[in-house]
């Protein structure tokens, strides 16, 4: 039996559905997350892109480097996913923009190279200096 899991923005414009586990969930410490989503860690769930799909809304797409889109909210301006082409048959969402983040809980961490080093989470956690595609 597949799973479905639902998410979307904080005024509700936008809405995802995913039909897959919640598996795969980092932390991600890069400095492109931090100036991307104003926080200080990023938690993303990978999955399937043949999983994923918008249910309600379109969001705008901002190209943060050669190979990455990020998708956010162009009203309230939250950021819901990542799209890179090194891994082109996945996308990522942001845990948080879950409506049950608390069924995500994160595996890993990624990025640690770039990790603020007075921040101290999940250190029972693996960790990755990059991320390993």
């Amino acid at each position: 039996m597949a799973e479905l899991h639902s998410g979307g923005c904080h005024c509700g414009q936008l809405r995802y559905a995913v039909d897959a586990p919640l598996s795969d969930i980092a932390h991600c410490h890069c400095s492109i997350c931090r100036r991307t989503t104003g926080g200080i860690v990023t938690t993303w769930v990978t999955v399937p892109l043949a999983s994923f799909r918008w249910t309600a809304g379109m969001p705008a797409e901002y190209a943060s480097s050669a190979s990455c889109v990020r998708y956010f909210c162009a009203h309230c301006g939250c950021h819901l996913a990542l799209f890179t082409q090194l891994s082109p048959d996945t996308m990522d969402l942001t845990i948080a923009t879950l409506d049950q983040p608390e069924a995500a809980p994160a595996n890993r961490h990624i990025w640690v190279k770039n990790r603020l080093p007075w921040l101290s989470l999940d250190p029972q956690l693996p960790e990755d200096e990059e991320e390993n595609l």
